[in-house]
């Protein structure tokens, strides 16, 4: 299950970068990694579950709350700033096997 949140987060991600531009970094929604990994934590409870790399060196990461099922899924660019994707309820991980490599299914 793991691995499929990787792959959608990454995508999300991919799809995200591709449409932002350097001046989003600046709105609301992007801080400093460090200050968004910390209000993550103290204000929802939310752990990293998740991380992948993204296009031009972007992370992808989900964050989620077992308590809560809170997530948030963030992309940190190179210069150290982090945006929020986006976020929800009910998170929950799942133990799908993933197809072999080089199936077409």
């Amino acid at each position: 299950m793991m691995k499929a949140v990787l792959n959608m987060t990454v995508g999300l991600g991919v799809m995200v970068l591709a449409a932002q531009d350097i001046a989003a970094q600046q709105t609301r929604n992007c801080a400093p990694r460090d200050a968004v990994i910390e209000r993550l934590a103290t204000s929802y409870g939310e752990t990293r579950q998740s991380i992948g790399l993204g296009s031009q060196g972007a992370v992808v990461e989900t964050f989620a709350s077992d308590d809560t099922g809170s997530w948030t899924i963030t992309v940190t660019m190179p210069n150290g700033m982090t945006c929020l994707v986006a976020s929800g309820q009910s998170f929950e991980e799942l133990a799908d096997a993933l197809p072999p490599k080089g199936n077409d299914a």
